[in-house]
């Protein structure tokens, strides 16, 4: 075989490479998994919590499978659902979207909004999340999505709004105290100011954002936290095999892309973690329709059972 065989043969099989990796990314984004995780943060004796923990859906109309895997996530029976926001990802979404959301609105629930559930996503360089801060400036004239309406849907059904704000929840007769801050990844996080005379009697305080920027999870650990559920990440959306995610689109390191863990430092329950909070980062339902694929991390929602700790 001459060297320009060789060459040839090299090429055609790399070509054959990336349109099989293409296509696999193409059907992993339709591969909807529960994840579970254990996390011991309530008071000791107390019995399980179980919080479903959705992010991410990008939904579009004629997702219509992704809308059925969505309501069948009602048959576990959840106390709690915390919705870390980008919802939507098309004009038309609203209706579909709370389609998918009814079954779940039934149950207990809080939410923040990200920064697509407020403008519709735009084709963007991919080259761009290699960069240290990923954001862009936004177009003068950003095609607006309905989040009011959103907001006033799961409001309207119970869920509290921690849109820069405080709240409290009664799950399985447990009272948890919230605390949640608009998109960061918009610079619209205002972290909200302490209740007066502290803290309430609660058995659990939780934080939530959309994206986990390292200002937000610093601001949520000192507030004194015992648990943080973030989204945005996609996990990296593409990732690579035995090593993760290559990017975050946000200020947060990759190994926390998504997935258990500490903040600032360790897990709780691992050496040298003792002064941390546990976090939470989903990788979420959905993608940008301009990048309609995923690679070694399908889209996922969470069953977060919280027990008690030690």
């Amino acid at each position: 075989m001459t060297p320009a065989t060789r060459a040839a043969v090299a090429l055609a099989g790399a070509a054959a490479a990336g349109v099989g990796a293409l296509a696999w990314g193409v059907a992993e984004a339709h591969m909807f998994t529960l994840r579970e995780v254990t996390v011991p943060v309530l008071p000791a004796g107390q019995p399980d919590l179980r919080v479903l923990h959705v992010s991410d859906l990008h939904l579009t109309p004629s997702q219509h499978d992704k809308i059925a895997w969505v309501r069948s996530l009602a048959d576990l029976a959840p106390d709690l659902v915390v919705d870390t926001g980008d919802n939507m990802a098309h004009v038309g979404a609203l209706p579909p979207l709370l389609h998918a959301l009814e079954p779940l609105l039934r149950f207990p629930g809080a939410f923040v909004m990200g920064s697509n559930d407020y403008f519709a996503p735009s084709f963007k360089n991919p080259a761009r999340y290699l960069r240290a801060d990923a954001r862009t400036s936004r177009s003068s004239d950003p095609v607006r999505l309905p989040a009011d309406e959103l907001a006033a849907a799961m409001s309207s059904a119970g869920w509290k709004d921690l849109t820069n704000r405080r709240d409290t929840v009664v799950a399985d007769g447990r009272r948890i105290a919230l605390v949640g801050v608009d998109d960061p990844h918009l610079d619209r996080d205002v972290f909200p100011a302490a209740e007066p005379g502290g803290l309430p009697d609660v058995d659990l305080r939780m934080g939530v954002t959309h994206a986990p920027y390292v200002r937000t999870l610093d601001q949520m650990h000192h507030d004194g936290s015992d648990v943080i559920l973030a989204g945005h990440t996609h996990g990296g959306q593409l990732c690579v095999p035995f090593y993760g995610a290559l990017v975050t689109n946000c200020d947060v390191d990759r190994r926390r892309a998504k997935g258990l863990h500490g903040w600032p430092g360790p897990r709780p329950d691992q050496p040298g973690g003792e002064d941390s909070t546990w976090m939470h980062v989903c990788a979420g339902l959905g993608t940008s329709p301009y990048a309609p694929v995923r690679f070694a991390c399908r889209p996922e929602a969470v069953l977060v059972t919280l027990t008690s700790g030690r």
